[in-house]
């Protein structure tokens, strides 16, 4: 029987579980609805929609790499406590290395991929959503590649709630390793202020202008003073986003940069995930939870 468009919104409506499940099901059960929705619920997947209201902004980011290729996962949960439960951990390794062996193009790609056992990245998540109790979801990966003259830095912190891995150039282990911890520190947004977006650097120009204008002090000076000055404020203020610009974590007397220099070695990229960030937390009155706990 063909599946429509149309019968697959009728089933997400009935038990909110995703488009992709909502085919496959109705494609097992020859397109009857009633059941279709024992389907998912035999395998959990209904029961794992209703929790998809939840705010699942826990869990842990996790960085694994095979020759010049590495990935980045961040896996998400609704509590901490969650995040430490050994079949979340596995879990998150089979769909770390998953995305590593077949690397997806997007999220919607990486969760169809099978897994060693069979199967799909999207089921595995369901069922660990099932039978753990809580709203788990991929909310994002990053490859990472480099060269053969390069060498990957990777560093987590706090068992995966910030994870990093930089690119050097030529390879040196120890100095890599020293740039993903000082990524995941000091969280730069970018290696240098010459790959720094235009309108960043003129969103902050027309800052200090304003700051100038204001003090009389500076507004007084001669124009080309004034360009000399606010070239240094704007630079100064975007020290802290830039890796070379900013203190390095083991002698914080000199800059990276400085550092970098004298050991004849570059940065060629980096990323960085702290898990949570951008999301919205889910804040309980310690009372009531209390309360709702002793009912």
């Amino acid at each position: 029987m063909a599946i429509t468009a149309s019968m697959v919104k009728e089933l997400r409506e009935k038990t909110g579980a995703g488009m992709m499940d909502c085919k496959k099901a109705l494609t097992e059960c020859d397109g009857d609805m009633a059941k279709a929705i024992d389907w998912l619920r035999e395998k959990g997947i209904a029961k794992a929609a209703k929790k998809s209201g939840r705010i699942a902004a826990e869990g842990l980011s996790k960085v694994v790499a095979d020759g010049n290729v590495a990935v980045l996962v961040e896996m998400n949960s609704e509590t901490d406590f969650v995040a430490k439960n050994e079949q979340f951990l596995a879990v998150l390794d089979t769909v770390a290395r998953t995305i590593l062996a077949n690397q997806p193009t997007d999220l919607e790609t990486a969760l169809a991929l099978t897994t060693e056992n069979g199967t799909t990245i999207n089921d595995l998540i369901v069922e660990a959503t099932a039978t753990i109790g809580e709203k788990i979801t991929l909310r994002r990966f990053e490859i990472v590649t480099k060269e053969d003259g390069d060498a990957f830095g990777i560093y987590s912190h706090m068992g995966g709630k910030i994870t990093s891995v930089a690119i050097v150039n030529p390879a040196n282990a120890e100095i890599a390793k020293d740039m993903a911890m000082q990524v995941a520190s000091m969280n730069p947004q970018y290696v240098s202020q010459d790959v720094m977006p235009k309108e960043i650097v003129e969103h902050e120009r027309g800052i200090q202008m304003e700051i100038m204008k204001n003090n009389p002090a500076d507004a007084s000076k001669p124009d080309a003073i004034k360009e000399k000055m606010l070239a240094g404020r704007v630079s100064k203020a975007l020290q802290d986003m830039c890796l070379l610009d900013q203190e390095f974590f083991k002698d914080t007397n000199i800059k990276v940069g400085k550092f970098l220099k004298g050991e004849g070695v570059t940065v060629k990229g980096f990323v960085r995930y702290a898990v949570g960030e951008g999301l919205e937390k889910r804040t309980e009155n310690f009372a009531e939870e209390v309360a709702k706990a002793s009912k």
